[in-house]
């Protein structure tokens, strides 16, 4: 099971992290990624973390303002995101997939195994 939290309604240009905890099996094995869903959007595919944490992507627009990490010994997985602006305004998902990180693996939803039930990010102007 995945478990994600920290969202919250922020303003412009504040922080928030989320975190992914793990529960029932480790998962220091599986690359671990964040998406997220706006209304009437598509999921899309924010960061990816491999199994070691020596592979990071991001997509485009989040990179230099976001930062994805993880904690093995604590099966739990981090997004740290700051200087938020109002299109970040989502819900973010953390997700667990068995597949090597490496360049375009790993940003569709239908390449991972588990899935968190999802935290709401809102950033006000």
């Amino acid at each position: 099971q995945l478990q994600a939290s920290g969202g919250g309604l922020v303003q412009a240009g504040d922080s928030l992290r989320l975190s992914c905890a793990a529960s029932g099996r480790t998962f220091s094995d599986y690359a671990i990624s964040w998406f997220r869903q706006a209304p009437g959007k598509e999921r899309e595919f924010v960061a990816v973390i491999s199994w070691s944490s020596v592979i990071t992507y991001y997509v485009d627009s989040v990179k230099g303002q976001f930062t994805i990490s993880r904690d093995n010994a604590k099966n739990t997985v981090y997004l740290q995101m700051n200087s938020l602006k109002p299109e970040d305004t989502a819900v973010y998902y953390c997700a667990a997939g068995l597949f090597t990180v490496r360049v375009g693996v790993g940003r569709v939803p239908s390449e991972y195994d588990y899935w968190g039930q999802g935290t709401q990010v809102t950033v006000s102007s």
